[in-house]
């Protein structure tokens, strides 16, 4: 995180991706005694069309204002998609960032009465993943959903949402990718400042993640739960932007097995009076969301 925190943003990213992608997949031989994972400079020099020098530039921070055309060059040469090939141009100095100035995270009362209403699980998250409003089927699923709660804290340091997860691997690397992608250029944003270091200091999961730069939309998608009380879920997810939040659903197929468990769930479960859907404790960012950090599982 060196060069992320001295600003050499760029320089860190491209050093991070070009030592994931391997001579093979960038159509070198494998060679011998390699001393380092990945593509070396001078290969990726060679394979963006840039003379070796220039490309030790950027790495090290001494050229932040690289042509578009180089950044797309450098692009392709480290397998970057869509969403990484975005954000790695969106790194370069050259590009004008206005100031912004962001507002506290607001539920809206509307909002609060839509997830009492809804009959499936429901939420709002806000930008750093932190629950901020929740009905009571969301919490009859996860009691991490809890308003007050991260829900990249709990996945990573909480032993019950690592056994909630059937994959908890590939959940932690799309949430830690989805966190970069949403930091963006917010790198001095105080909440985001605050959950990083916390991450980085209580979990190995995390720093070994941060460390890749991967970067990626954790939008709609399908994933698989273990509840304790029902078994089983397959539930989608979708995530509807209301304002400057994010409302969270999860519902199942409709006739199927787990359809079938989450009825079952919410007969367990008290129902929401209209507009008594949880909101997320007052209080400065951070200030009330953080819980004890338990060791990793």
């Amino acid at each position: 995180m060196k060069d992320e925190e001295s600003g050499n943003r760029l320089g860190a990213y491209l050093r991070a991706r070009r030592e994931l992608v391997s001579p093979a997949q960038a159509g070198l031989p494998p060679g011998g005694n390699r001393r380092v994972p990945g593509l070396r400079r001078e290969e990726v020099a060679l394979l963006a069309g840039i003379s070796p020098d220039y490309y030790l530039r950027l790495e090290r921070g001494r050229d932040r204002n690289p042509s578009p055309q180089v950044l797309e060059s450098l692009a392709r040469v480290l397998r970057l998609d869509d969403i990484e090939r975005t954000y790695l141009l969106g790194l370069s100095a050259a590009r004008p960032r206005a100031p912004r100035r962001r507002r506290p995270e607001h539920v809206p009362a509307r909002v609060h009465e839509l997830l009492a209403h809804l009959q499936i699980p429901a939420f709002v998250e806000g930008r750093a993943f932190d629950v901020l409003a929740a009905n009571s089927m969301a919490v009859a699923l996860s009691p991490r959903l809890t308003p007050g709660q991260n829900r990249l804290r709990s996945l990573l340091l909480d032993p019950e949402e690592q056994a909630f997860h059937q994959d908890w691997t590939k959940a932690t690397a799309d949430f830690v990718a989805a966190l970069r992608t949403t930091i963006g250029d917010d790198t001095d944003d105080p909440r985001f400042v605050e959950l990083v270091g916390e991450l980085a200091l209580s979990s190995q999961r995390f720093r070994t993640l941060w460390a890749r730069h991967d970067v990626r939309s954790l939008d709609g998608g399908t994933t698989t739960v273990h509840h304790p009380v029902v078994g089983e879920l397959r539930l989608h997810r979708d995530k509807l932007p209301v304002e400057d939040v994010i409302l969270v659903v999860y519902y199942p197929d409709r006739n199927s097995d787990s359809d079938e468990k989450l009825r079952l769930l919410a007969a367990l479960t008290p129902t929401d009076a209209p507009g008594g859907a949880e909101p997320a404790p007052e209080g400065p960012p951070g200030a009330e969301r953080r819980v004890p950090p338990r060791p990793e599982g």
